[in-house]
C-alpha cells in the first residue's frame, strides 16, 4: 500500500535512499562565500532591475532562479580548474552557498523590499493632489509605518538627498520584525512537514534536482566538486544556450533576423465563443518544455486537460452572452466560470489537504515535542519544540502588528492564518510543480468574503499595506519564505548536509540580507530618486511599483468610501475551488488510476494558456513516448538533457543581466 500522499507515478519519479546527514556543507568558507555573494547580488539586482529596469532577468519567482544557479555554476567550474583545487570547495559547501543565495536574494530588487518601503511616502506625495485622501486614509496612517515628514518624502521622490535615517529607524524596525517574523514561522512550520513532503511522500522537487545534477562530488567524497560529466547535458546546454542567446540578441540588433521562441498560432477574435481562445502562442522555451518533461505524467496530463476544461466553460459563458474576453484575462470574481476565483480556493484546499496527508506526521511531531528529550527530532531543521515554541511566538507577533495598525483582533488572527496557509500551499504546489501560479491578492480576497464597506478604514488601510506580503503575483516573499526554504531542505537531505547547522545559516543570512537590502534601497532611492529616470526608460511609473502603488492608494480610497458589498458569487467559486481541489487529492489517495491531480487543476486555473497548454501537452507526448518505447531506464538517461537545456538557458539569461549591468542599462 502506497504512502499517504504518495504521488501516483511515484516508482517512475523515485529517488535514491536518503543518506545520512553530516556537517561538512555548513563550514565556515561556505558561510564567508555565501555572504560575500550575497553582498555582491544586493546592490547588482537593485540598479539590475529598479535603476536600469531590465526586468526580472536576475530573479524570477516560482520557477528556475537564474543568479544562484549562475552562482553555483561558476563556482564549480572554477573549483574544477586545476590551479584552484588547493580551494578543495566540496558539493556539500557549494549547495550550501548556493541555498542561501536562492533563499534571501529574492529581498533584493522590485517585488519585496522596494516596495514595501515606498508605499507611505507614495500614498503621502500623491495625496497633494488628492485633498480627499488626507482624512479619508492619510490620517490613519501610524507615525510607526513609514516618515510623513515634506522634507523626506520629497527626498524620496526626486532624489539627490541624504536618507533621513532618524525619520526611517523606527519604520524599519517595525517592518523588519513583521518580516523576520514571517520568514520564522514559515522555516518552523516547514521544519514539522519537510520529513513527511521529502521522505515519506517523496515529493518530485524539480527545482532542487536541476542544481544537485549540475555540480558533481568528483571521485571522492573528500575531493573538491566537479562539473557534470554527462554529455547529453553539455549537449543540452549549449543547445539552449545558443538558441537562448540569438533569441535575446535579435530583439537588441535590428539588423538580425527576427529569432523568437513565442510563435502567434492565432490573434485575438473579436465575436463569437472562440474569443475564449485569446491569441494564441506557442511558447518553445527549452527551460519551460524541459522543466515540465521532469514532472510526474499525470499532472502534466491534468493541466492541459484541465486548462481545456477552463477553456470550454469561457466559450460556453460568451454563447450565453457574457462579455467577451479571454480566458486568460476572466478576471471578474462571480462570472461564471471566474478561473481565478477557483484557483484562489484550490490553493486554500491545497494547504487543508497538504496538511490532511500529514496528520499522522504532525501527531508524531507533537508528541515528541510535548515529552521529554529523546532525540528523535535530531535529524531535523529546528527541534519539534523549538519549532512549535517559534511558530506561536512569530504567529502571534504578527497577529499583534496588524492590532496595532488598526485591525480588529479577529481580523488580524483570520488574516495571519489565511496567510501562513496560503504559504504553506505555495511551497506543498511549487514542491511539485514549480511554475508562476495567480490567486487573488488578500485584498481582492477580502473583497470577496467580507465585503470591503463591512471593513473598518483601518483594516482596508492595513491590507492595502500587506500586499506585499500577501500578493502571489510578482512578489517574492513568497518564494523566500516557503519554496526556497523548503528547497534548500531538499538539497541538504539529499545531499547529506546537516539540516540544523543550515537552518541557522539561513535565518542568520536573512537577517543580514534584510539589513543590507534595507540599506542598499533607501540609499539608492534617495540618491536617484523614485521618479527616477534613465535614457529611454521614461517615468517609472510604467513600471509594475509604480502603477501598483499609485493603484493602491486610489483602491484605499474607494473601498473606504464607497467600497463593495460581499461577493457571494466570488465566495461560492472559491469555495468551490476548495473543494474540488480536496476531491482530486482524496481521489488519488484512494485510487491508483485515478487520472487528475489537485495542483493540474490550480494551475490550469491560474497560469496562461501559452504555458498551461502546449509546453506541457509536448513534455507529457515526449514523456510519454519515451516511457512507453524506452522505459524508466531511457527516462532517466534523459533527465540530464532536460536539466541540461534549462541551465543553458538559465545561464544566457545571467549573461544578459551581467551585460546590462556593465552598460548601464544600455543593452
Amino acid at each position: 500500500m502506497a504512502a499517504v500522499g504518495l504521488p501516483a507515478e511515484q516508482p517512475e519519479e523515485g529517488t535514491p535512499s536518503t543518506p545520512t546527514h553530516a556537517a561538512g556543507g555548513v563550514t565556515w568558507r561556505a558561510v564567508a562565500l555565501s555572504l560575500a555573494v550575497v553582498a555582491i547580488s544586493a546592490p547588482a539586482i537593485f540598479w539590475g532591475e529598479v535603476v536600469w529596469h531590465k526586468g526580472t532577468l536576475f530573479w524570477s519567482s516560482g520557477m528556475p532562479v537564474p543568479w544562484p544557479l549562475t552562482v553555483l555554476f561558476v563556482l564549480t567550474a572554477v573549483t574544477s580548474i586545476p590551479a584552484f583545487r588547493r580551494l578543495r570547495l566540496t558539493r556539500p559547501e557549494l549547495l550550501t552557498v548556493y541555498s542561501v543565495v536562492l533563499v534571501v536574494t529574492p529581498l533584493f530588487g522590485t517585488y519585496v523590499l522596494f516596495y514595501l518601503l515606498s508605499q507611505v511616502p507614495t500614498f503621502y506625495y500623491l495625496g497633494r493632489s488628492q485633498p480627499l485622501w488626507e482624512t479619508t486614509f492619510l490620517n490613519l496612517i501610524p507615525s510607526w509605518w513609514g516618515p510623513s515628514s515634506f522634507a523626506a518624502v520629497e527626498g524620496f521622490y526626486l532624489g539627490h538627498t541624504s536618507v533621513p535615517w532618524s525619520e526611517w529607524a523606527l519604520p524599519l524596525a517595525a517592518w523588519s520584525s513583521f518580516m523576520i517574523s514571517l520568514y520564522v514561522a514559515n522555516i518552523c512550520f516547514l521544519s514539522l512537514l519537510q520529513k513527511q513532503w521529502i521522505r515519506h511522500e517523496r515529493l518530485t522537487f524539480p527545482l532542487a534536482q536541476i542544481p544537485l545534477e549540475t555540480v558533481g562530488d568528483g571521485t571522492s567524497g573528500n575531493r573538491s566538486a566537479s562539473l557534470p560529466v554527462s554529455k547529453a547535458f553539455w549537449v543540452g546546454l549549449v543547445v539552449a544556450a545558443a538558441v537562448g542567446f540569438l533569441s535575446q540578441l535579435s530583439q537588441r540588433v535590428p539588423a538580425m533576423p527576427s529569432f523568437t521562441m513565442q510563435i502567434t498560432l492565432m490573434g485575438s477574435q473579436p465575436v463569437g465563443p472562440v474569443a475564449a481562445l485569446g491569441q494564441v502562442e506557442l511558447w518553445l522555451y527549452p527551460w519551460l518544455i524541459s522543466l515540465a518533461y521532469m514532472l510526474p505524467k499525470d499532472l502534466l496530463f491534468s493541466v492541459w486537460s484541465l486548462w481545456l476544461v477552463r477553456l470550454g466553460l469561457c466559450a460556453m459563458a460568451i454563447r450565453q452572452g457574457v462579455q467577451l474576453t479571454s480566458a486568460d484575462q476572466w478576471w471578474t470574481y462571480d462570472e461564471f466560470p471566474a478561473p481565478f476565483s477557483q484557483a484562489t480556493g484550490a490553493v486554500v484546499g491545497l494547504s487543508i489537504w497538504a496538511l490532511w496527508t500529514a496528520r499522522r506526521h504532525l501527531s508524531r511531531a507533537l508528541r515528541i515535542a510535548f515529552s521529554r528529550p529523546s532525540g528523535e527530532d535530531r535529524d531535523e531543521p529546528l527541534p519539534y519544540r523549538w519549532a512549535l515554541v517559534g511558530f506561536a511566538v512569530c504567529a502571534v507577533w504578527m497577529i499583534l502588528f496588524l492590532v496595532f495598525s488598526g485591525c480588529r483582533p479577529m481580523v488580524g488572527v483570520a488574516y495571519v492564518a489565511l496567510l501562513l496557509g496560503l504559504y504553506l500551499a505555495y511551497a506543498r504546489l511549487q514542491a511539485e510543480a514549480p511554475f508562476e501560479v495567480f490567486f487573488w491578492w488578500f485584498n481582492d480576497i477580502a473583497a470577496v468574503s467580507m465585503g470591503m464597506r463591512n471593513m473598518r478604514p483601518a483594516e482596508t488601510l492595513t491590507i492595502y499595506m500587506m500586499n506585499w506580503a500577501g500578493a502571489s503575483f510578482p512578489s517574492r516573499i513568497f518564494s523566500a519564505c516557503s519554496l526556497n526554504t523548503l528547497t534548500s531542505f531538499k538539497i541538504a537531505d539529499a545531499n547529506g548536509t546537516d539540516l540544523r547547522r543550515l537552518t541557522y545559516l539561513l535565518i542568520a543570512a536573512f537577517l543580514i540580507a534584510l539589513a543590507m537590502g534595507m540599506f542598499v534601497t533607501l540609499t539608492g532611492i534617495h540618491h536617484h530618486g523614485f521618479l527616477m529616470t534613465t535614457a529611454g526608460q521614461g517615468d517609472y511609473y510604467t513600471g509594475w511599483a509604480g502603477w501598483a502603488l499609485r493603484d493602491a492608494g486610489y483602491s484605499t480610497f474607494y473601498d473606504i468610501t464607497s467600497g463593495a458589498p460581499r461577493y457571494v458569487g466570488g465566495a461560492l467559486y472559491m469555495a468551490a475551488g476548495a473543494v474540488i481541489c480536496v476531491f482530486l487529492g482524496l481521489m488519488r489517495l484512494r485510487f491508483l488510476w485515478w487520472p487528475l491531480h489537485p495542483i493540474g487543476y490550480v494551475l490550469s486555473n491560474s497560469i496562461p494558456q501559452a504555458v498551461g497548454t502546449f509546453p506541457f501537452f509536448i513534455a507529457w507526448a515526449l514523456k510519454t513516448l519515451v516511457t512507453r518505447y524506452g522505459g524508466l531506464r531511457l527516462y532517466r538517461q534523459t533527465i540530464p538533457l532536460a536539466i541540461g537545456l534549462i541551465v543553458g538557458d538559465l545561464l544566457n539569461s545571467s549573461i544578459w543581466s551581467i551585460v546590462a549591468l556593465a552598460t548601464r542599462g544600455a543593452v
